[in-house]
Formats: structure tokens, sequence, C-alpha cells
């Protein structure tokens, strides 16, 4: 929460707290985790959530930052992704194992929260749950982009309990039912990937459809139109959604490492006129080409609170970006062919890659964190 306070997941297995106005150090958790801590996130104004390549996750309480709440054991490579569902309160997490996992922190105990895994897929990348919870969108380091729609957290997807809305690639079969996944390359390395597909048509079945309704967590598979040569093929190594819910944002690069673009699509939304008719629920609307400095590493790019500017990672600072040169509302930017995003600023202050950036939710500051360890924080005037 950079509100109050900024937290920093760091490679080398700390947390570190800051304040983020006086930008003092509050404190390090200098053994959070075994391994990378990779994210982090707040569930209530005391509690929060960490993941880590070890595996685990595990809840704090910053009233007691001495011990863990509790460590949650269930996935079996590295933990990559946190979301939180506050209406249910149910904590959601995703690795490179493939597999989307739900925990009760409703039930929790000193020995972990109850468990089950939601969702399965190869070359998973990011996993991300629109901000009412009504889709869950997740990316692959094979281009694929999945969107749950008429989510239902409550339910398990197994092989075959879930309609598809939309195929655009021809699929290999052996990839749904893998039980575990060698995964996208670690962040650091580059993400190239063979090109087959997250799912096969052949094994989903088709279940009957709520009365006026489409079915729950009704699967739709996209592979998104990005900017270059279409027969490169793209590895989506970032995934974050507009803060009302409008689009999605994504970081792309290439499987040859070559390009790198920032993409904003608009939801379309609409129900199918049949529950297994085709659709495409994203559109194009903006993008950019990337500076593909530290190739090969992720970097995580974000929207502002108001959904109005993008903060992109860019070498070794960021750029500010809209949809216009005024920092206009995304639906009063939509152009009927794909834009270029508009560079508003650029803040450099790094000696090296900018991995991570994210704005606060109340005050005009941002913060990034390059590949060396350094975070700075900006108060950028317009």
């Amino acid at each position: 929460e950079l509100s109050r306070l900024l937290t920093v997941a760091c490679e080398q297995t700390e947390v570190l707290l800051f304040d983020p106005i006086s930008s003092k150090h509050i404190k390090t958790l200098s053994e959070a985790h075994e391994d990378c801590v990779n994210n982090i996130r707040f569930l209530d104004n005391r509690l929060f959530a960490t993941c880590s390549d070890d595996t685990t996750i595990a809840l704090w309480d910053l009233r007691k930052l001495n011990t863990k709440v509790c460590t949650l054991h269930g996935h079996t490579s590295w933990v990559k992704n946190i979301e939180y569902d506050t209406n249910t309160r149910l904590l959601v997490t995703s690795g490179f194992d493939g597999n989307v996992i739900i925990w009760d922190t409703n039930r929790c105990t000193e020995e972990g929260c109850p468990h089950k895994k939601f969702f399965h897929t190869r070359f998973l990348m990011r996993m991300r749950l629109t901000p009412d919870c009504s889709k869950m969108l997740i990316s692959t380091s094979s281009g694929y982009l999945l969107i749950l729609h008429d989510l239902d957290l409550t339910k398990s997807l197994e092989v075959g309990s879930y309609p598809i809305l939309r195929a655009r690639r021809t699929t290999s079969s052996s990839d749904t039912t893998a039980t575990s996944s060698s995964g996208p390359r670690t962040v650091g390395s580059p993400c190239h990937q063979n090109d087959s597909g997250p799912l096969s048509e052949k094994h989903l079945s088709r279940p009957s459809q709520r009365e006026g309704g489409s079915p729950r967590n009704s699967l739709e598979v996209l592979t998104p139109e990005v900017p270059g040569e279409r027969d490169r093929g793209n590895c989506i190594t970032s995934l974050q959604l507009h803060p009302k819910g409008w689009a999605t944002l994504l970081r792309c690069s290439s499987n040859t490492d070559d390009q790198e673009w920032t993409c904003v699509y608009e939801f379309q939304e609409g129900a199918p006129v049949r529950p297994v008719s085709p659709r495409c629920s994203l559109r194009l609307t903006h993008c950019i080409e990337e500076a593909n400095v530290g190739r090969g590493y992720i970097k995580e790019l974000c929207f502002s609170p108001d959904g109005r500017m993008i903060s992109s990672p860019h070498g070794y600072g960021i750029r500010l970006l809209g949809f216009d040169t005024q920092c206009s509302e995304l639906v009063d930017c939509l152009p009927k062919e794909a834009g270029p995003l508009q560079e508003i600023r650029s803040l450099y202050s790094h000696n090296d890659v900018v991995l991570t950036t994210k704005f606060s939710p109340t005050h005009c500051q941002i913060a990034s964190g390059c590949l060396s360890g350094r975070v700075s924080l900006y108060q950028p005037k317009f």
C-alpha cells in the first residue's frame, strides 16, 4: 500500500518497508522467504501476503512483523502472482507450475489455509482479477491470453468442466492434461517457448447454460494482436487491469527478443448469442514500442489509480504514457484503429534496468525499482 506504506519485494529473500512520504526505511524482513520474493498484496489495512520462488505464500500482520501469521503450501514451482477477492476473502495465487490456487483466508490457522486448485494451463506467466472479480485473465509465455468470464471462485475447474467460447489457434491436446510444466523461463532469461497452445478444445465439455445468462467460468482463449511481424510470436510478460475494469494492459516481447511493446486492449462487453458462439472480448486500442533494454527481464507496468496514465519501465527509468497528451479517459480516446500511446513525461534516476513501477493510490507519487535493488520515489509535476 503505497498510500501509507511502501513494500518492496526483493530478489534476495527480503521484504523492505518504507514510509513513502518521508522516504524513511521502516523495517527489513531479512528472511521473509527462502528464495526470491516476487509479489506483495495487501488484504486489508494490516494483513498482507507475499509469494516467492520457494513455492510458498506467507501472510503477515503489520502489528507483529517478527513472525509470519502462517505459511501456505500448495504450489510446486515459483509463485509469481497474488490476487484477492475482498468480498469472499479468497486469496488467489498463480505460479510457474501452471496452477491457479484458491486459499480461504476466512479459515486460516497457524498451519495455513484450506485451499484448492482452481485452474491449470501450461506456460502460465501472470494472472489477474478484474476489479469487480467478474473475470480472471491469465497470460502465457506462448502468447495466449485466457479469460474466464462470469467468474465463480468457489468452483474448481477440472479438465472438461468449462465451456470454451473462442480459440484462435490450433492447439495441442497435451497442454491441458499435463500435471506439471517446465513453465516459462525465469525472470532474467528470455521467454522463448514453443508455440503450442494452452488448451485443447476436444477436452472441453460444454455444460448446460444457466437460465438467462452465459455459463459460469466460461473460457475464452485469445492471441492478442501485437504490432510487429506476426510470424515471430510473442511472450506476454506483464498483465495489468484498468482500475475501472475497462481494459487490460500487456507488456509483450517477441520470441526473437528483439522487440518489446506496451499494449492496451479495451473489453468489448456483451455475452455471445449462444454460450459457445465465437466472441472476441478484447480490441487493441493503443500501443507503443519499448526500449527493449535488459532483454529477457520482465518489466512490470501499471495504470494510475484513475486509469488515465500508464507508468512503464523504459531502460534505466520510466515513461508516463497517456491515451492522448491531455491524459484523458480511455473511453474518450477510443480510435477506430489502434493508435499510439502518448509520452507525457520521462523520469530517469536509476543506474540499472528498471523492472517495476507503481503509482500511489492516494498521492501524486510513483515508485520504481531496478535490477540492482534501488528504489526511487517521484512526485512528478505537470
